[in-house]
Parts: structure tokens; sequence; C-alpha cells
């Protein structure tokens, strides 16, 4: 019923002709988000409060988050319900990449949603067990990742793109192309969620990304821009900045009630679908890289987790840092949550701004 009423609006919405360009419905569904996220915000913490769905943390965490304890979490249905109700309206429902990545959004959504309520129901802190929570990201990953070979039409469509270089390229094939896909969606799905530890870390480099890649998505689908400025021609792909204006209005409603003190946390079922969303967008639009340079924080979260672990089992025991991932480093270095927060928020404008110059240094 809900479906068929937004597939109605949409309907309504197109038949008037200035509702045609994207970047004018790009901005609208930016807006329309961040109202939907304002409006519904209230009501989906009392709902969460009411039914104590609330955080369950680690023991073994700083100790300054056991105050967090009890706080609404599963926030990130809010942000899913403002993009999808948000792109529906306005985005172009024939278009297969709207589809393809509201698909993959949703089904890491759910992944995270039964994670998130694995530790509220059985007050399991770990959640879904990681062997699980893998499987099935890999799942859906590999899904979407074969998909997209499939119906790849441009054969700009696999190739690995090098920033700041005119004509530098690397065909995948469509093994490469399957393989790198995986990885891509799969490794932002969880350099998301790893990074999702401190009250608005998370969501406002997220939504930073999701603007710059907006801009490159707009760019690949214009035949005449994407020409001028050396980049793949993806003919589709600019309806992918209705998605992403939608998913950066959802993440500033969400940041409202997420900025410290948050009122609600985000949970997997948030981080690992926002995650994955970007993920696939760069793929889509030949900008892993890009992503890689943007998503500095979220690269950099990660890869302290790894070397934590690898450092820890090769030296029986010794750490590199002080807490993974690096976030909690700096916490326990006597950083204050807030400066840490804003301080990566600060990194991750200035590597979009980085990501963005790639559109003309080449």
């Amino acid at each position: 019923m809900l479906l068929a009423l937004t597939q109605w609006l949409s309907q309504g919405v197109r038949a008037f002709n200035v509702f045609n360009y994207i970047t004018l419905r790009a901005m609208l569904a930016a807006m329309t988000a961040l109202i939907i996220s304002f409006l519904a915000g209230p009501a989906v913490i009392r709902w969460l409060t009411a039914k104590k769905i609330g955080q369950a943390v680690r023991q073994y965490g700083p100790q300054s988050h056991l105050s967090k304890s009890g706080t609404p979490t599963m926030g990130g249905a809010l942000i899913l319900l403002a993009v999808g109700l948000t792109t529906l309206l306005w985005g172009d429902l024939d278009n297969r990449y709207i589809w393809v990545v509201l698909i993959v959004t949703l089904s890491y959504g759910a992944i995270g949603w039964y994670d998130d309520w694995r530790k509220v129901v059985y007050h399991d802190p770990e959640g879904l067990a990681s062997r699980w929570k893998y499987f099935w990201q890999s799942v859906f990953g590999l899904a979407a990742a074969v998909y997209l070979a499939a119906t790849s039409a441009v054969p700009a469509q696999m190739e690995l793109i090098v920033p700041f270089f005119k004509t530098v390229s690397y065909p995948l094939g469509a093994v490469g192309f399957v393989v790198l896909t995986y990885f891509v969606i799969v490794g932002t799905s969880n350099a998301v969620n790893l990074t999702d530890g401190l009250d608005g870390l998370a969501i406002m480099p997220t939504v930073l990304i999701a603007g710059a890649l907006a801009i490159f998505s707009y760019v690949a689908g214009h035949s005449v821009f994407s020409r001028y400025l050396l980049l793949p021609y993806i003919p589709g792909a600019g309806e992918l900045a209705v998605f992403l204006g939608a998913m950066a209005g959802a993440g500033l409603g969400f940041l409202w009630f997420n900025a410290y003190p948050a009122e609600v946390f985000m949970g997997d079922v948030g981080a690992l679908a926002l995650g994955a969303a970007l993920g696939t967008v760069a793929v889509i639009v030949r900008q892993e890289i890009v992503l890689a340079i943007m998503g500095g924080v979220f690269v950099a979260e990660t890869l302290s987790v790894a070397i934590q672990v690898v450092y820890f089992r090769l030296t029986g025991g010794r750490r590199i840092f002080r807490m993974a991932p690096l976030h909690h480093h700096f916490e326990l270095g006597g950083w204050k949550e807030t400066q840490i927060v804003v301080r990566f928020w600060i990194i991750t404008l200035m590597l979009v701004l980085v990501g963005l110059s790639t559109l003309k240094i080449r």
C-alpha cells in the first residue's frame, strides 16, 4: 500500500517537466529526507525507549562509555525509512541503479537489524556471530556484484580508474570486477560500522561523502560533463544523485538527535546499510579509489583494528594502540569525545575536497 502510494506520487511529481531535472530532484530529496527525519525522530526515539531497545555497552570498552548503556539504539532505521520513502518519491523508479542501491542498502540494514535485535533482546553485546554476519554480507554483496557485471553495457564500467591521471585505468574483466565490487561493498559497510563508536562520529563523514558521490554520479551520468572531465560515461548513473541527496538529508536529520550527548544511536542497522550504499554507488560510478580517499577516516579505523589484532597475536599480547578502533586510542590518550568527533569531521571534509579535486586535477 505504501509502495503503491509513493509510486503514484512519484508519477504525479514527474508529470511536471520542471521535476525532470536530476539536480532539482536531488535537492528536493535532501530536504524531504531531512524533514522526515526531523518529524519522525522524536516518535522513533520514544518508541525505542518504550520498548527498552537500549544500547548494550561492551564491558571491555572505555569505562566512560558505561554511562551510555540504555541509550536507545537501532535509530538507523529512521535513516532507512527517510531514504527509502524519499527515493521512491523523487527517484526515477525505472532506473535499475536506483533499485540496486536501494536493495543493497535495505538488505544490509536487515542484517544490522537482526544483529542489533540480538543485542537488545538477548542482552548480548556481541550480537550476531561474526561468521554469520559476514556470510550474509557476502551473499548480498556478491549478488550485487554479479548483477552489475552481467548488466554492464559499457567497457569502462569494468575498469579501475586511477584518479589524478588522465588515461590511467586498468581493465578488470568480469571476474576482477565482481571481486573488487564485493570487497568494496562489504569492506565499506564494515568500515562505517567500526567507526560508529562515538556520538555523531560516523554519520557526518557519511553525509559528506554521500554529497561528494552525488556530484560524481551526476557527472558520470551526463555525457557532456563526463567527456569534458575525462570520466567514464555511465548511462543512468546520474539518477543516483537523488538517492544520495536523500541519504545526506536523512543523515543530517539523524545527526540532530545523534550529536553529543546522543539521544539515540545508529546501531548496526544504520551503519552497515549506509556503508554498503556508499560502496555500491562508488562501484557504479567507477570511483572506488576516490571513495577510499574521501573515506580516509573509515579506512584508518579499519586498519587500526586489523593492525591491532595481527600485532597482538604475533607478539603474544602486546598492543600498538591503547585500544582499537582508532577513536578509542585517542579517548584513552586524553582527548574528549567531542574533540575526536569534530577533528575526524574536519579530516573527512579535507579528504572529500581532495576527492572532488580529482574531477579536474588530471
